[in-house]
C-alpha cells in the first residue's frame, strides 16, 4: 500500500506542480497588481463589516470557517515537517508562497462569490461551482467535486486526527485508539448540526486558540529576543544555499516550503472558495479580500511563530536526501508536531507538550469540521435532491471513519494521503482560476469605481438568469 501511495504521491507532487503553484502566484499578483499589499487595509476594513443572513453567515464567520481550515496541523506539524525535510530554509518559501498565494485566494473566494446558488435554504458554492457556470464544462465541475469529496472527506482528515494523536501520546500518554473514539463522538454532534454550528464553533474557537498560540510564541520571542537576528539569517541563508549545513538542500527546501505552505494556507488549493461563497456580503469582491487576509494570519503569523519556536531552541532534525540526517538533535523523533512540543517545554517544563497537544486539538479538530463543510457543499452540487440525505449520512460515516484510521495510521502515510488530496485539488483548481480570472478583473474595476464615488460597493448583475442572487440592475 505505502509503495502505490508513493508512485501517486511522486506523480501528483512532481516539481511541475511547485512550478504552477508560484508561477501562478507571480502573475496574478502582477496582474492585479499586487492586491495582496494595495488592498491590505480593506481587508481588515471588510473583516469585521457586515451581518449573517438565514442563507448566509457573516464575513468574520466565513472568515474564522475558512481559517479553521487552515490553521491546523500544517501550522504546528506542518511547520516541523518542512523544517525536517527541507531544513530552515524552508520557512522563506513558506513566506513567498504565501505572499503570492494570497492573490490566487483572493480570486478562487471571490469566484466562490460570484457563482454561489441557495441549496437547502443556505448560501453553497466553491470551485465545482464556479467551473460549471463559468467555464461551462459539467464534466470538469463534477470531477473537481468528486476529487474534493475524497480529499476532504477521506484523504485529509487522516492528518489532522493523526498529528492529535500523537500529540496526546507525547504529552499524556493517551492510546491512539483512545484519541480516536473520542474524537468522532465530539465531531459527529457537530457535524449533524450543519453549517451554521460548524461555523458558530469555528468563530469562538479559532480566534480563541489562535490568539492564546501567537500569545504563546510572542512571549517565547521575547526571551530570545537576542536571537531573532541569528534566527533569520539562518533562514535567509538556508533558503538561498549561503548556509554551509543546509547548502546542498536548496531544492527540497523550495518543494516542501511549497508544498506546506500550500498544505497551511490552502491558497490556491480550492476548499475556501466554499467557505467564501457562505457569507452574505453585498459584492463578491469583498469576501475575496477577506479570504486573501486570511492567508497572512495563517502563514504569515501563526506558521512564522511555531518556526521561530522550533529554531530558537534548535529543538528539530533535518533529513539528508542522501541518507541520515545533516542535523539531528532530536534522536528516535520524526518530523512533526513533537519539535513544537520539545521547543515549547524547553521555556515552561511540563506545560509546554500540554499546551502543544491541547492546541493542536483545537486547531486539527476546527479544520476536520471545515474539510466535512467542504465535502457536504459538493455531495450537494452533485446529488440529486431525493438522494441527498442519503449521500450526506454516508459522507458522515466516511469522514468519522477516516478520522479513526488516522488516529492509528503511521505518520508518513497519513501525510503522504493529505499531501495527494491537497495536489488533486490544486491542480484542478488552479488551472480553473486561471482561465476565469478575466471574470475577477472586471469585478474589481466595478468594485473600485463604487469605491472613488464614496459609496458602499453592491454588485449588481442585470445579464444573469432571473433567479440569480446577483441578479439586479448593472454588469459586467
Amino acid at each position: 500500500m505505502q509503495e502505490i501511495i508513493d508512485k501517486i504521491y511522486s506523480i501528483i507532487w512532481s516539481d511541475a506542480l511547485v512550478y504552477l503553484c508560484l508561477l501562478a502566484g507571480v502573475y496574478f499578483s502582477i496582474r492585479f497588481k499586487f492586491p495582496q499589499i494595495m488592498y491590505l487595509r480593506e481587508m481588515i476594513r471588510l473583516l469585521f463589516k457586515g451581518g449573517s443572513s438565514e442563507k448566509g453567515i457573516s464575513s468574520f464567520q466565513a472568515f474564522s470557517l475558512a481559517i479553521s481550515g487552515r490553521v491546523g496541523t500544517g501550522n504546528i506539524a506542518g511547520v516541523a515537517t518542512a523544517i525536517g525535510m527541507g531544513g530552515p530554509g524552508a520557512v522563506f518559501w513558506m513566506w513567498i508562497i504565501a505572499f503570492l498565494g494570497s492573490s490566487s485566494a483572493i480570486i478562487e473566494a471571490t469566484l466562490g462569490q460570484l457563482y454561489k446558488e441557495v441549496k437547502d435554504g443556505q448560501y453553497r458554492g466553491g470551485p465545482a461551482y464556479y467551473i460549471l457556470k463559468g467555464l461551462k464544462s459539467k464534466v470538469f465541475a463534477w470531477t473537481f467535486a468528486i476529487v474534493t469529496i475524497i480529499s476532504t472527506g477521506f484523504l485529509l482528515p487522516n492528518v489532522q486526527s493523526n498529528s492529535i494523536a500523537i500529540a496526546m501520546k507525547s504529552a499524556f500518554d493517551i492510546p491512539a485508539f483512545a484519541v480516536g473514539i473520542a474524537l468522532i463522538i465530539l465531531l459527529g454532534f457537530i457535524i449533524i448540526g450543519g453549517v451554521k454550528r460548524i461555523s458558530k464553533v469555528a468563530e469562538f474557537v479559532v480566534p480563541f486558540m489562535a490568539g492564546i498560540y501567537i500569545l504563546m510564541a510572542i512571549i517565547i520571542i521575547g526571551m530570545n529576543i537576542q536571537q531573532v537576528p541569528a534566527v533569520f539569517k539562518l533562514i535567509f541563508q538556508s533558503a538561498f544555499s549561503i548556509d554551509a549545513t543546509f547548502g546542498g538542500i536548496v531544492g527540497a527546501a523550495i518543494s516542501w516550503g511549497v508544498k506546506r505552505g500550500i498544505y497551511s494556507n490552502e491558497a490556491g488549493q480550492g476548499t475556501a472558495p466554499h467557505a467564501a461563497a457562505a457569507a452574505e456580503v453585498s459584492h463578491p469582491i469583498k469576501q475575496g479580500l477577506v479570504q486573501g487576509f486570511s492567508v497572512y494570519v495563517d502563514t504569515l503569523f501563526v506558521c512564522t511563530a511555531t518556526a521561530l519556536m522550533i529554531l530558537f531552541t534548535g529543538q528539530y532534525n533535518v533529513a539528508d536526501p542522501t541518507g541520515g540526517f545533516l542535523v539531528e538533535n532530536l534522536p528516535q523523533v520524526e518530523a512533526g508536531p513533537e519539535f513544537t512540543q520539545y521547543a515549547v517545554s524547553q521555556h515552561f517544563p511540563g506545560f509546554g507538550s500540554a499546551f502543544i497537544a491541547i492546541a493542536l486539538m483545537f486547531f486539527a479538530f476546527t479544520t476536520i469540521m471545515a474539510y466535512y463543510y467542504i465535502a457536504e457543499t459538493n455531495v450537494s452540487f452533485i446529488a440529486k435532491q431525493k438522494n441527498r440525505k442519503v449521500l450526506i449520512w454516508v459522507l458522515r460515516v466516511m469522514i468519522l471513519g477516516s478520522v479513526y484510521m488516522g488516529c492509528i495510521s503511521s505518520a508518513k502515510m497519513a501525510w503522504d494521503l493529505g499531501d495527494i488530496g491537497v495536489g488533486m485539488m490544486a491542480w484542478l483548481n488552479l488551472i480553473a482560476i486561471i482561465l476565469l480570472h478575466n471574470k475577477v478583473l472586471r469585478l474589481f474595476k466595478d468594485y473600485n469605481t463604487q469605491l472613488k464615488q464614496g459609496i458602499d460597493p453592491v454588485y449588481m448583475n442585470k445579464d444573469l438568469p432571473s433567479g440569480d442572487i446577483w441578479n439586479k440592475k448593472t454588469s459586467i
